[in-house]
């Protein structure tokens, strides 16, 4: 096929520019493909991943509660095998209050400690750290208990935050920081809740 002038001017060019550019422009092309393929893989394994971390998640929930060993064994599983999904951080709370109500305090606070580290959903991590000051303020750690209550957390939560955070000022008998904290809460807290009434009476008792 014969092609005129201008014609083969184009194509002497475009031969120039491949043999300059060609193998970086397939280069590029390739490493595209490559890091779809790598995509698309991950996403499937991470589908994968949820499915089978969400059986191991149900088959704990049945476990009968008083058999804490149970429990721990298939937390530890899904806690480890599949920490990258939100049921790890679950499992660690389902965990947590197994070992708490059979009194291994230890355990549970391990449990809690990994959960505010690594959930992977904000509303788990709150709850832990709610959980675990709690428990330090029941061991008389008030500021253990500070910390966890005063750290960044999910703004769902401000008004538990900032009740117990009250509880625990009363217990270091600074009253008025406690109220500050009490009515803190109640802006935060649902006004037609159990927990607003609470709130409510702890403010007017400290008077």
């Amino acid at each position: 096929m014969a092609y005129d002038l201008e014609e083969q001017e184009q194509l002497d060019e475009l031969k120039a520019w491949w043999k300059s550019y060609g193998k970086m422009v397939s280069g590029a092309v390739l490493a595209l493909l490559v890091g779809y393929a790598a995509y698309q893989g991950w996403h499937l394994y991470q589908g994968k991943q949820a499915v089978e971390a969400s059986s191991e998640f149900q088959a704990l929930q049945v476990t009968d509660e008083k058999d804490v060993k149970a429990i721990q064994a298939k937390a530890a599983v899904i806690m480890d095998k599949y920490s990258s999904t939100p049921y790890a951080g679950r499992a660690a709370l389902f965990a947590a209050k197994a070992n708490y109500a059979s009194n291994d305090v230890k355990s549970a606070k391990a449990q809690l400690e990994w959960a505010i580290k690594n959930a992977k959903e904000t509303s788990i991590s709150a709850i832990a750290s709610l959980q675990l000051a709690n428990i330090l303020a029941e061991e008389k750690d008030y500021q253990g208990a500070l910390k966890l209550l005063e750290a960044e957390h999910d703004a769902g939560f401000d008004g538990l935050f900032s009740d117990l955070k009250g509880d625990v000022l009363v217990a270091l008998d600074k009253k008025a920081e406690a109220k500050a904290a009490y009515e803190h809460a109640l802006t935060k807290l649902d006004a037609q809740g159990r927990y607003h009434v609470l709130t409510q009476q702890k403010l007017e008792a400290l008077g």
